[in-house]
C-alpha cells in the first residue's frame, strides 16, 4: 500500500477524539480555541482530525484545510494559507471574498493571482496588512457559523507561515467561533528546528491545547489488523506486528500482506521512508548506526564501544549527529533507536557476510564480558547473537541456558521461546542431549510447562500433542493431558474434558499417588468451571482424601478452593472456611498460583455479597503480585474482571475502565476478554457511549467465548448487554427477546448472580404484564442467595408491581441500594419510585426522588438515566384540557396519536397502564372512533392540539 493514503479505520483514540470534540463544543459556544497535535509519522494526526473534521462538518460547520510543503523551512510561503485561500475561491469566488473584506484584496493577490497583480514592495507593511486580512476574512466567515480552520505538516512551515499561525492563535480572543487544529511531527523536531519555540510560546495561551498522539498498544494493534483484514489475526501475527511497528498505525499496514499477514521483509516504500533520515547523516555516523542495529532496539553505551572498536571521543563524535537528528535517544546508560523499525530497515541492509561478522562480534564481546548487558540478560543477548550468527552449537547452548534463567525470572514467554529454539536447532546439533545435558523429550515437557505458565495455550496444545507422541510412561503422560485439558479449555476448545478424563483414567487408584491426586484436582476445578456438576463435588473431595494422604499441599489446595465454590451461593462461613483452609496452605508452601486463585474466588463472593470494597482490596493486591510473579496474563487478567466489576458497583467508573485496559494488553485468554469487554461496554452504555460499547459487544460475539460450555459469566452478561443496546435504540420487543434465553433454567452454579440482573432489566423494559409473564415466572424459581440477591429480588418485584399499576415498599429498595453502596442501581430505583409516586398522584414526592437520582447520575456521568430524569421531572407539570376531552385524555391522545402502546402512555404520563388502557377507550367513544388510529385522524381533523 502507498504510504501516503489515510487509513480508513480508526483505532484506539477515543479519547482524542473526545478532547477535540469538547474544545470543538466551546467554540460552539463562542469561545475561540486551537488545538496541537503533535506526533510521530505515519501515528495517525492525519486520520484523528479527519474523522474529527467529518463529525464536525455534519453540524453546519466551514471545515478549511492546509497543507504546509516539504520544501524545507524556507520553502513556499504561505503555503497552507494559500491552499485554503484557493478553497475559499472556489467556493464563493474572488468577488465573493472581496465582498467579505469589504474589498481590501490587493495583499491578497500575492498569496493567488485570481486577485490581481500585487501592489507595493514594503515587505513589512505588506505582511502587516495582510495578516490583518486574513484575520478579517475567517471572522467574517465566522460570523456566518462555526470555522474550523486546519494546518497540517506544520514542521514544514515556512517563517512566514508560521507568524502567521502565530498571530491567528493569538488574536483568538477576536474571532470567537474559530477553532485553530495545527498538527506536526514530533519526530522531526530536533533540538534546532524553529517550529519548537513557537509551539512553546503557543502552548501558554490559555485558549490552547497541546497533545501528543501516542502509539497504539498491543491490543489496539490487534483491533486495527482485525478491522482491516475482516478476521480476528492470530497471537503470533499481532505479536510480531506489535513489535516491528511497536503500535505505528500506519507502520501496521504497511507491513500487512495482501492476505492479511505480517510481512517477512520490509516493503520497500517503507524501507525508504525509514531510511530517508538516517541517509541524511555523515557516512560514518551511518556505520556506527549498522552496528548499533544488530544489538536490538536498545543498547548499552559500553557494549556499543566494544563491539564497534572506537575510542571514546570517536564513539561520542559519530553518535552526536544521530541523537541531534532524533534518530537514536538517550536511554539511560545506552541508546534506543527511535523506532524499532528504523533499526530493522538498518539490519536487513546487511550484506550476508556482514550480517554474521557483526553478531559474531557482539557474541564473543559479551562471552569476554557478560557485564556489557543488564544483570541476568546475558544468556538472552548470547542465544540471540550466536542464533544470528548461525553458529548452531553455541546457539543450542545459550538457548538452554537462557530458557533456564528466563523460568527462574518467571519470565515464561521468554521461557518458552528459548526452549522452542533448542528443539529448533535440536536435529542440527549431532550430539544435542550431551551438549546440553537432557534428552529431547524432556525439553519437549518443559516446553509443554512453559506454554502453560506463559498463558499461551494454543502453542502449548501444540507442544502437548507433540510431546504424547514421544513419551509413553503413563505418569508423564497423564500431566501432559493434565495441561492440555486445562489449555484447551482456556483455549475454548470443547475437546477439554477428553484430556482431563484420560488423565485420571492413565493413574489408577492404588497406589495413592500425587499425580493422581493433582489430576483429580484439575479435574474438579475445571469441570465446575464448564458445567458445575455433581462429578466435580466429588472429584474434589476424593482429590482432598488422596493429598492428605499422599502429603501434597498442591492438590489439597486446589480441591478446598474448588469445594468452596461449588457450595451453595450463602456466601456464609463454611465458603470463607474452606477458602482460609486453601488460601493457608498456599501460603505454607508458597503455592504462587493457588495463592491467586484463592484471591480470584474471594473477590468473587465479596462482590457477590455486596461487599464491594472489600473485593477491590483483595482483587487489587493479587493483581501485583500476579505481574510480581509473571502470572498476569492468565490469573492477573481474571482479578481484574473482579476489580473491575467491584469498581462497576462502586460507580468509580474510570478507575474500572483503566484496569479493564490494562488487562486486555495481557491478551488473556478468550473467555477473561469477553469478560472484560462485557464488563467495560455495561460502562459505556450506562454513561449513553452507544458506539463504543455496540463495538465491544460485537467483539464479544466473534469471539464466541461461550459457545463451548455457556457458561453464565459470559454469557447471561452478553444476552444483557445486547438488550440494552437494543433498548437505547428504541427496540424494547426485540431486547426482551433477547432476553428470553434466560428463561430456561440451567440449576448450575451462579445461575441467581447472573440472571437477576437480567430479570430487572427486562422488568424496567417490558411494555405490559403481559411481556414480564414468563420473566416473573422464571423469578419465582431463581434462587436468592445472600443481601444482595435479596435486593435485586426485591427490586424485580417492585418493578414488576409498577408496571401493573400497583405500588410497592420503594423505600425498602432505595434504601438497600444505598446501604450496599451501589449508586448506579441507586439512581435507577430513584428513577423507577419516581415513576411510581406519579403515577399514583404523589407528584411532590416523586419530583424530590427525581432531583436525588440526577445527582447521582451526573456525577456518574450516566448520561442517558440523566437525560431520563430530566424528562420525567419536565412532564410531571404537564396539563392541558381541549373541547370535549378532559385534560387527562388530550395527553393521553397526543401519545396515541405518536403510535404508543398503553404500557408506554402510562409511563409517559404516569399512570398505571390499565388506567391507560380505561382513557384510551373513552376516547375512541367519545370520537366515535373504531381504532386508535382512526382516533388520531379524527383528532387531527378537529384541530385538537396533539403537537
Amino acid at each position: 500500500m502507498s504510504l501516503s493514503v489515510v487509513s480508513p479505520v480508526l483505532v484506539g483514540r477515543e479519547a482524542e477524539l473526545g478532547e477535540l470534540l469538547a474544545a470543538f463544543g466551546e467554540v460552539r459556544a463562542g469561545f475561540g480555541k486551537a488545538v496541537l497535535i503533535g506526533g510521530e509519522a505515519g501515528v495517525g494526526k492525519t486520520r484523528l482530525v479527519s474523522e474529527f473534521t467529518r463529525r464536525a462538518g455534519d453540524q453546519d460547520v466551514r471545515v478549511l484545510i492546509g497543507g504546509c510543503v516539504e520544501l524545507g523551512v524556507d520553502g513556499f510561503p504561505y503555503a497552507p494559507f494559500t491552499a485554503v485561500l484557493r478553497q475559499l475561491v472556489r467556493e464563493f469566488g474572488a468577488d465573493g471574498i472581496s465582498d467579505l473584506v469589504g474589498g481590501r484584496t490587493a495583499e491578497l493577490a500575492r498569496l493567488l493571482p485570481e486577485f490581481g497583480e500585487p501592489v507595493g514592495d514594503d515587505t513589512g507593511h505588506f505582511q502587516a496588512r495582510l495578516f490583518e486580512l486574513v484575520l478579517t476574512l475567517l471572522d467574517r466567515l465566522a460570523a456566518g457559523g462555526t470555522v474550523v480552520l486546519v494546518i497540517e505538516d506544520a514542521h514544514w512551515a515556512d517563517r512566514t507561515s508560521r507568524d502567521l499561525l502565530a498571530y491567528l492563535v493569538r488574536n483568538l480572543g477576536v474571532v470567537s467561533s474559530l477553532m485553530i487544529v495545527v498538527t506536526y511531527r514530533s519526530d522531526e523536531l530536533h533540538r534546532s528546528h524553529p517550529l519548537r519555540p513557537l509551539l512553546a510560546e503557543l502552548d501558554r495561551i490559555d485558549r490552547v491545547g497541546r497533545h501528543e498522539l501516542g502509539r497504539l498498544s498491543r491490543r489496539e494493534v490487534s483491533e486495527l489488523m482485525e478491522r482491516l483484514r475482516g478476521s480476528e489475526p492470530e497471537g503470533a501475527e499481532v505479536e510480531r506486528s506489535y513489535a516491528l511497528s511497536e503500535g505505528n498505525p500506519l507502520f501496521v499496514e504497511a507491513l500487512m500482506e495482501t492476505d492479511g499477514r505480517t510481512a517477512t521483509e520490509l516493503p520497500e516504500s517503507l524501507r525508504d521512508l525509514l531510511l530517508a533520515g538516517v541517509q541524511r547523516l555523515p557516512e560514518e555516523t551511518q556505520e556506527l548506526l549498522r552496528v548499533a542495529g544488530g544489538g536490538g532496539g536498545r543498547i548499552g553505551h559500553r557494549l556499543l564501544a566494544a563491539v564497534s572498536g572506537l575510542g571514546e571521543d570517536g564513539l561520542t563524535r559519530d553518535l552526536r549527529p544521530a541523537v541531534a537528528r532524533n534518530v537514536l535517544v538517550v536511554d539511560g546508560d545506552g541508546y534506543a533507536f527511535r523506532h524499532a523499525l528504523i533499526r530493522e530497515a538498518l539490519h536487513e541492509d546487511l550484506l550476508p557476510g556482514e550480517h554474521t561478522r557483526l553478531h559474531i562480534r557482539y557474541a564473543e564481546a559479551l562471552e569476554n564480558d557478560p557485564s556489557l548487558v543488564p544483570p541476568g540478560r546475558a544468556a538472552a543477548e548470547l542465544a540471540h547473537h550466536w542464533y544470528a550468527a548461525h553458529h548452531v552449537e553455541q546457539a543450542l547452548t545459550s538457548a538452554w541456558k537462557a530458557a533456564k534463567e528466563a523460568d527462574r525470572a518467571a519470565a515464561y514467554a521468554e521461557d518458552l521461546r528459548m526452549r522452542e529454539r533448542v528443539l529448533k536447532l535440536w536435529d542440527l546439533v549431532p550430539n544435542a542431549a550431551e551438549v546440553i545435558g537432557e534428552t529431547r523429550d524432556r525439553v519437549l515437557e518443559s516446553a509443554v510447562a512453559a506454554a502453560d505458565w506463559a498463558g499461551d495455550s494454543e502453542r502449548g496444545v501444540k507442544l502437548a500433542t507433540a510431546a504424547l507422541e514421544e513419551i509413553d510412561d503413563p505418569v508423564r503422560r497423564a500431566a501432559i493431558h493434565e495441561r492440555r485439558g486445562r489449555m484447551r479449555h482456556r483455549a475454548g476448545r470443547d475437546d477439554w474434558i477428553d484430556d482431563l478424563r484420560t488423565a485420571i483414567r492413565l493413574l489408577p487408584a492404588e497406589p495413592p499417588t500425587v499425580a493422581r491426586a493433582r489430576a483429580l484436582a484439575a479435574f474438579a476445578q475445571y469441570v465446575f468451571i464448564g458445567f458445575g456438576s455433581d462429578e466435580a463435588f466429588a472429584a474434589a473431595q476424593e482429590a482432598i482424601a488422596l493429598a492428605r494422604e499422599v502429603g501434597d499441599p498442591v492438590a489439597e489446595a486446589s480441591a478446598l478452593l474448588t469445594l468452596a465454590c461449588l457450595q451453595e451461593r450463602s456466601y456464609g462461613t463454611l465458603v470463607d472456611e474452606l477458602l482460609d483452609r486453601g488460601e493457608k496452605i498456599a501460603l505454607e508452601h508458597g503455592l504462587d498460583q493457588q495463592l491467586l486463585r484463592a484471591a480470584v474466588n474471594r473477590s468473587h463472593f465479596l462482590e457477590g455479597a455486596g461487599r464491594h470494597d472489600e473485593a477491590v482490596q483483595v482483587a487489587s493486591r493479587a493483581m501485583e503480585q500476579a505481574r510480581e510473579w509473571g502470572l498476569f496474563r492468565i490469573q492477573g487478567s481474571f482479578l481484574a474482571i473482579n476489580y473491575g466489576e467491584s469498581l462497576y458497583s462502586l460507580g468509580r467508573w474510570d478507575e474500572a475502565l483503566a484496569g479493564i485496559e490494562q488487562a486486555l494488553e495481557s491478551d488473556p485468554p478468550r473467555h477473561h476478554k469477553t469478560c472484560l469487554l462485557l464488563l467495560a461496554s455495561h460502562i459505556l452504555l450506562a454513561r449513553g457511549d452507544i458506539e463504543g460499547a455496540s463495538r465491544r459487544i460485537a467483539e464479544c460475539r466473534r469471539l464466541e467465548a461461550w459457545e463451548f460450555d455457556r457458561r453464565l459469566q459470559e454469557y447471561y452478561p452478553t444476552l444483557r448487554a445486547e438488550a440494552e443496546l437494543l433498548t437505547a435504540d428504541g427496540r424494547p420487543a426485540k431486547a426482551l427477546a433477547v432476553l428470553a434465553e434466560i428463561l430456561s433454567s440451567t440449576g448450575r452454579p451462579d445461575d441467581s448472580r447472573y440472571s437477576w440482573p437480567a430479570l430487572i432489566f427486562a422488568a424496567r423494559t417490558a411494555e405490559s404484564p403481559s411481556d414480564l409473564a414468563p420473566f416473573k415466572e422464571r423469578a419465582a424459581r431463581t434462587a436468592v442467595y445472600g443481601p444482595l440477591q435479596e435486593l435485586q429480588r426485591r427490586t424485580f418485584d417492585a418493578e414488576a408491581a409498577r408496571l401493573e399499576g400497583k405500588r410497592a415498599d420503594w423505600d425498602a429498595v432505595i434504601d438497600g441500594w444505598d446501604e450496599i453502596g451501589q449508586p448506579y442501581c441507586l439512581a435507577q430505583a430513584l428513577v423507577s419510585a419516581a415513576r411510581c409516586d406519579a403515577a399514583h398522584g404523589d407528584r411532590d414526592r416523586a419530583a424530590a426522588l427525581l432531583d436525588r437520582a440526577l445527582a447521582l447520575a451526573d456525577k456518574l456521568g450516566a448520561r442517558d438515566l440523566c437525560a431520563t430524569a430530566r424528562d420525567l421531572s419536565r412532564r410531571l407539570s404537564s396539563t392541558g384540557p381541549s373541547q370535549g376531552l378532559t385534560a387527562r385524555e388530550v395527553e393521553v391522545l397526543r401519545r396515541l396519536s405518536l403510535g404508543h402502546s398503553n404500557r408506554q402512555i402510562a409511563e409517559h404520563l404516569f399512570i398505571s397502564a390499565k388506567t391507560a388502557s380505561v382513557h384510551v377507550s373513552n376516547i375512541l367513544a367519545k370520537l366515535g372512533a373504531a381504532n386508535r388510529t382512526e382516533a388520531a385522524s379524527i383528532a387531527r381533523r378537529q384541530g385538537l392540539p396533539l403537537d
